[in-house]
């Protein structure tokens, strides 16, 4: 695995690592940066993001009553009248490993803060 030049090497990010390592397995020869996308760039689907998300709460004891599963992920078994109800959830997000190392630092999930924060 490879980082970015850039890409923060501290006590929180290392458990973060670990913790995608475990969780979802990291790519050999791709570059890791701030801006990759669990859910896109790492294949991240509905059924391990609530493990993925289940894990960093335990491990990092995150506050993660703002997060909203499908502003991510496809849920599994996809209804699209389901779809048309979820106003503002048609367009999947990209979920970055930096949103998840800033609710790591801050122990909450604040959408709209680290939204607006991510680098895409």
């Amino acid at each position: 695995m490879h980082f970015a030049p850039d890409f923060p090497d501290d006590l929180a990010m290392r458990q973060l690592m670990e913790l995608l390592h475990e969780e979802l397995g990291l790519p050999e020869r791709k570059t890791i940066r701030l801006d990759t996308a669990v859910n896109f760039d790492l294949g991240c689907d509905d059924a391990d993001a609530r493990h993925l998300m289940e894990a960093l709460e335990e491990r990092f004891v995150i506050d993660l009553v703002d997060y909203d599963a499908y502003r991510y992920f496809q849920p599994e078994g996809f209804d699209l009248f389901q779809k048309r109800r979820a106003k503002g959830r048609g367009d999947k997000l990209p979920l970055t490993i930096g949103m998840l190392y800033k609710a790591v630092k801050a122990q909450r999930w604040d959408t709209r803060e680290l939204e607006a924060d991510s680098p895409t």
